[in-house]
């Protein structure tokens, strides 16, 4: 039986080869849409998100 943690490290930990490539009508629909309606819960390793007022354009995650 899986830990809680080892879980979280699976879902944390993408494939070597990994792109993220989503078309507007995906990024829309599975991702916007869920991250609206489910702030609190929502999470997505693929996308991060970075607040542009606080930061510099050199400091911008890759």
């Amino acid at each position: 039986m899986e830990t809680e943690e080892g879980t979280r490290a699976k879902e944390e930990t993408l494939p070597p080869g990994f792109r993220f490539h989503p078309t507007d009508e995906e990024l829309i629909t599975y991702y916007l849409v869920n991250k609206i309606s489910d702030a609190d819960h929502f999470t997505c390793k693929a996308i991060g998100d970075v607040d542009l007022n606080k930061c510099e354009p050199w400091e911008l995650p890759e």
